[in-house]
């Protein structure tokens, strides 16, 4: 059997030796390989974590290596009558129509309900998880944006579309990815209150470096001190700055705030160190000649 080959744009060979990121090197490979990017298949195969997997592909997609699904993959345009069948079928799926409607508080127009059967019958949603995520989608949007208010079925399907990614098929991956998520978003808060973000929500771009650095296995601890030092470095918060004071920990194996303590106090011992003069620096150099000089003699 003849061999197969993948064919690499070197230009984006280059943009990933230059980010020298490995887990974004490996993903990338993976979806090259399969086609596409899906979590929960890329966690598995890769033996990452999600945590570092989405950090990954938030590089890639700053490298432009990764793009969103393309347009094409959207679901058909559903009839009235495929609508109305399915509900005349499946008593699960009516109950996921009731379940939907409490939990948004009115009555689901034509277009919320084709959304709603596209969740079930495109992204493979079961009813009982369709039932979780409705709920889970209404306490995400009312963290974000307050008490009383609720998400659009279009919000709620943006979410059953990440589910399905990440291969959610029965309610116990349902638990398990709404868990990572709540984890997930602790860790994002605990990076905006050391960052002094208050009041707003992260950008699409600060929350890619935000996710980055924890699937780098930096602390919140850890960030508020590359915080400190970017300040004192900029003025100010300065994302790429600090993506850089990071880096460089890591690169060095500082990861824990006592580590990178301890070198930042070796540096500043060693900057207050006063330099030698010229004439100190002759004097050792006389001195080393000296007892060159000596050994070879045998004195």
């Amino acid at each position: 059997m003849a061999e197969r080959y993948l064919p690499v744009p070197l230009a984006d060979l280059d943009k990933l030796l230059a980010a020298a990121d490995g887990n974004a090197a490996l993903l990338w490979l993976h979806v090259l390989r399969t086609g596409g990017f899906s979590l929960g298949r890329a966690a598995r195969e890769l033996k990452c974590t999600e945590t570092e997997l989405l950090a990954a592909a938030a590089a890639l997609r700053s490298l432009g290596l990764l793009r969103d699904p393309p347009e094409s993959q959207e679901p058909p345009e559903y009839s009235a009558e495929d609508l109305a069948r399915r509900a005349d079928a499946d008593p699960s799926y009516r109950a996921a129509v009731a379940e939907t409607e409490q939990a948004l508080g009115r009555v689901l127009n034509a277009n919320d309900l084709r959304l709603l059967y596209a969740i079930f019958d495109f992204w493979g949603l079961p009813p009982d998880v369709i039932m979780l995520l409705v709920h889970y989608c209404v306490e995400k949007y009312q963290t974000r944006y307050g008490p009383g208010r609720t998400p659009t079925m279009r919000y709620v399907e943006r979410e059953a579309r990440f589910w399905s990614g990440c291969e959610v098929r029965s309610l116990d991956d349902a638990e398990q990815l709404i868990t990572r998520e709540r984890e997930r978003e602790q860790r994002i808060g605990q990076l905006k209150a050391v960052l002094q973000i208050r009041g707003r929500e992260l950008t699409k771009t600060e929350r890619e470096y935000a996710e980055r650095w924890i699937g780098m296995g930096f602390t919140p601890e850890a960030v508020a001190l590359a915080y400190d030092q970017t300040v004192v470095a900029t003025g100010r918060l300065t994302w790429r700055y600090l993506d850089r004071v990071l880096e460089s920990w890591q690169e060095r194996g500082l990861m824990r705030p006592e580590d990178i303590e301890a070198a930042q106090g070796r540096r500043a011992r060693a900057a207050e160190r006063p330099a030698r003069s010229e004439e100190e620096k002759i004097d050792a150099m006389r001195r080393m000649l000296a007892h060159g000089k000596e050994k070879r003699d045998g004195t």
